[in-house]
């Protein structure tokens, strides 16, 4: 039978899995309970399994009966400190929700591990399933790099391929070669200057009025030293001064997310942060403290693998249910540590619930955001068939 013909008939059983999980999630690097879960869900598939030191990671190894190269296929299983209020049967109560659908991408691994083990005598090379925790702002992927999973096959992957929902048209993929996603970057700016009382300003020098033209010149910043084609977007979403009505604080603070699309923008973003804020508050008889941290990288996709991966996709579903982005997407994603190493796609399964409208559902992360599970079928041999197409085995067997 074909890999789709068998993924549907594990359906059941993977959406009964998703909604165990969506039920209870757990958040950040410690996932116990869901690590458990999936540890009886990989049970007699002739694994071989590890799990993490620092994290409740999960890897399994699948080795094929005879020799070749290794592909890795991930999915991230940690929720959001979201509290739910989507009104479903199965909705978390415990104040944290699964609402970027790590969920599902969970259940669709076990699916694509259970498909693939089916096919074991079959396989030239070898399967590494990457269970991650903390993909939310944790850098789990990174932690797991370092413990190793890029090699516990013995040798390097050819390939990696995660896959990740959002709403749009149930059942349609959607990638692009190169930068699929931004980097996600931290910006952390001090004004220290000198307080006193605020009926006599002159006598202080305030770091108000030189954080505040700082917003603006970070605004503009992007506006003039970056091309409109690689594109940098700077959101300042904290400011911080003073207590007291009638004090000059010592010091401002700002907080600021930056998301880009390019090394190149990164390295400038750094210099002209510090550049611009150092000259403001100059100006104004302060100085200024910056900190700028890259937290996760560009997530970029491999142009050939990416192109594979279209190809393949194409064949087992339709061409009418795979598209290429139009643009890459400003959110991050720390399966761009994974794609640093080793030439991979990150493929996204539109999955808004069909009696819905995807132009104005809840998006990722929402309290309200819905997924279709019935997708999980097509997302598990979606996952095996990128796998296939690199040890010798047609989808169709």
């Amino acid at each position: 039978m074909s890999i789709t013909t068998d993924a549907q008939a594990l359906l059941p059983d993977l959406v009964a899995l998703r909604r165990t999980l969506h039920a209870a999630p757990e958040v950040g690097l410690q996932l116990p309970a869901t690590q458990a879960t999936v540890l009886a869900q990989l049970e007699g598939l002739g694994l071989e399994i590890t799990t993490g030191t620092d994290t409740t990671s999960v890897v399994a190894v699948l080795r094929g009966a005879h020799e070749g190269p290794v592909v890795l296929l991930r999915g991230d299983m940690d929720g959001l400190p979201v509290v739910e209020r989507t009104g479903l049967e199965f909705a978390s109560t415990n104040g944290a929700m699964h609402a970027c659908g790590h969920d599902l991408h969970t259940a669709g691994l076990v699916g694509a591990a259970r498909l693939l083990a089916a096919r074991r005598d079959e396989l030239h090379g070898s399967v590494v399933f990457m269970f991650q925790p903390g993909e939310e702002g944790y850098g789990g992927a990174k932690i797991m790099i370092d413990e190793g999973v890029l090699d516990a096959a013995g040798t390097r992957p050819v390939a990696a391929y995660g896959i990740h929902v959002t709403p749009g048209v149930p059942g349609v993929f959607a990638m692009r070669p190169g930068p699929a996603m931004a980097s996600s970057s931290t910006l952390h700016i001090r004004i220290v200057g000198e307080g006193g009382h605020g009926s006599l300003p002159s006598s202080a020098y305030d770091p108000v009025p030189a954080l505040t033209e700082t917003v603006s010149a970070l605004q503009s910043m992007v506006t003039r030293r970056f091309s409109v084609f690689d594109p940098v977007v700077l959101t300042v979403t904290q400011l911080s001064a003073g207590e007291a009505i009638n004090v000059i604080p010592d010091s401002a603070s700002l907080g600021a997310t930056v998301r880009a699309l390019s090394d190149e923008s990164l390295e400038t973003l750094a210099v002209e942060t510090e550049r611009i804020a150092s000259g403001i508050a100059a100006a104004h008889g302060c100085r200024a403290e910056v900190e700028f941290d890259t937290v996760y990288p560009v997530t970029k996709n491999d142009p050939g693998t990416t192109a594979g991966a279209m190809m393949t996709l194409s064949d087992v579903f339709g061409p009418g249910r795979v598209q290429t982005m139009p643009e890459p997407r400003m959110g991050s994603e720390d399966f761009s540590f994974v794609l640093h190493e080793v030439p991979g796609t990150f493929v996204f399964l539109q999955a808004t619930p069909a009696e819905l409208d995807p132009a104005t559902v809840a998006y990722n992360h929402s309290p309200r955001v819905l997924f279709d599970d019935s997708v999980l079928g097509d997302q598990a041999a979606a996952l095996a068939a990128l796998a296939l197409s690199h040890l010798g085995v047609p989808a169709s067997a």
